[in-house]
């Protein structure tokens, strides 16, 4: 069960992080988050750390 909690946390951030992305560079309508230069820049972060932390969590896995 190691590394469980880090690939779900980072699918959750890099699916959230892509959405932001999305939404702030205005693609999808309808939201308070739609057009906000904040989100686009936030999104990818959040995605990268989604990313790391999924890595983190296959390593953890291999053990």
């Amino acid at each position: 069960m190691r590394g469980w909690f880090r690939l779900t946390m980072g699918l959750l951030a890099v699916v959230i992080g892509t959405l932001w992305t999305v939404l702030g560079l205005g693609y999808v309508e309808g939201s308070v988050l739609t057009d906000r230069r904040i989100w686009a820049l936030v999104g990818p972060v959040v995605v990268v750390v989604g990313f790391v932390a999924l890595w983190l969590g296959m390593r953890a896995r291999r053990r």
